[in-house]
């Protein structure tokens, strides 16, 4: 043990840029596809919540959407996109709209019943209800979907090494491929503190808007 972590902690202190340079690809590659995911997600959700065919159509897509494993979507886009940052960042997307899509839906559809009728009754429009009632009381299941989007987009990041997306997935790649111990630990270990970090960082944010929303 005392052997591996000592050749992981020597590759770091000869490898600093390379490290840095991979992490920073990473942490890239982590926020735009979690942008994007999130862009598309929540502008759906506000868009079918009210039309029961098509909420349902939506909650079964993405339910589709979450069996299918990372490395197919990768191999699916590889053809149309080529390899590199884009392919990467979609694939990465379409890893993290299920869980934003499917929270906002429910929160948005088990809004308390008295205050939406309570703001009809004040006159609000059915668009002014839904983003100025329901969406706030929908907000803590949306960020645990956030949470959940943003750890798994964070791990699957890894796999983006495969189509020359870059990232910490490299240095696990590039370990395995010469037999590098060091290299490999380096990469896997930043990868699971990474997700760790996020996970951590988000439940904090979650339970402070719980706090908020209930008070």
């Amino acid at each position: 043990m005392r052997q591996v972590l000592g050749e992981t902690l020597a590759w770091l202190q000869a490898n600093p840029a390379a490290f840095t340079g991979a992490l920073g690809e990473h942490v890239l590659l982590s926020l735009v596809g979690l942008g994007l995911g999130i862009g598309v997600a929540v502008p759906l959700g506000l868009a079918v919540a009210h039309r029961p065919g098509g909420a349902e159509l939506a909650i079964t897509l993405a339910g589709g959407l979450r069996t299918v494993p990372s490395l197919a979507v990768l191999a699916a886009l590889l053809p149309l996109l080529g390899v590199g940052f884009t392919p990467s960042v979609i694939a990465l997307a379409l890893l993290a709209v299920p869980p934003v899509l499917v929270n906002l839906l429910a929160g948005l559809r088990g809004a308390d019943p008295a205050a939406v009728a309570a703001a009809t009754g004040l006159g609000m429009s059915p668009g002014q209800v839904l983003l100025r009632v329901e969406l706030p009381l929908a907000l803590p299941l949306l960020f645990a979907g956030l949470r959940i989007a943003a750890v798994q987009v964070v791990s699957g990041a890894a796999l983006a090494t495969f189509i020359g997306g870059g990232g910490l997935g490299d240095l696990v790649s590039q370990g395995l491929a010469l037999l590098d111990t060091g290299r490999m630990l380096l990469g896997a270990t930043a990868i699971a503190v990474l997700a760790l970090l996020t996970e951590a960082g988000f439940g904090l944010l979650e339970r402070r808007l719980q706090r908020r929303v209930q008070a």
